[in-house]
């Protein structure tokens, strides 16, 4: 029957007109965007009582997780102008939490590291990043948890050339 060819195609997020495939990616998108939003209100609160930025914090999660680099190597792992991560390390070395010293195998470039205060900010920052993360993907299951994570992966796999961009 027609009618049924139309509710098995519907199953599969599909409609002779393609109008409910796109009701469903519209609604995927904007799921995705509103758990983002959460996410970034959260981490804003956890990141309160240490009154670090969402950048300043990436940046000494960068340098806790890597060890000592020069800044355009910094400006790199956080995806961000040399510039702005030279910003983000004049703050933090402002505040104590990281120094620049001269490179031994070039003087004319500097090397980044954590102080001992900036490493246990970090740590700290660390423990309340995992304790939020345990509350928000609290409610899922093992099963669900693993599949997000799976799925978040590969959606991570090659983020300079997303799926339906040109390479």
């Amino acid at each position: 029957m027609p009618g049924d060819d139309r509710e098995q195609t519907r199953d599969r997020g599909e409609t002779r007109d393609g109008e409910e495939t796109r009701d469903r990616e519209e609604t995927l998108t904007e799921a995705f965007w509103a758990v983002a939003r959460t996410l970034r209100h959260v981490s804003k609160e956890a990141l309160a009582p240490y009154d670090v930025s969402p950048s300043q914090s990436r940046a000494i999660g960068v340098l806790a997780r890597h060890g000592d680099m020069r800044p355009g190597e910094l400006a790199r792992h956080l995806r961000i102008a040399p510039r702005s991560a030279t910003e983000v390390v004049d703050d933090l070395e402002a505040r104590g939490m990281v120094e620049r010293s001269p490179d031994p195998q070039d003087r004319r470039a500097t090397i980044l590291r954590l102080t001992g205060g900036g490493a246990q900010v970090a740590a700290e920052i660390r423990g309340a990043r995992a304790a939020e993360a345990e509350d928000f993907f609290g409610r899922l299951d093992a099963a669900d948890r693993a599949e997000l994570t799976r799925i978040l992966h590969a959606l991570r796999e090659d983020p300079e050339n997303p799926p339906g961009c040109p390479p």
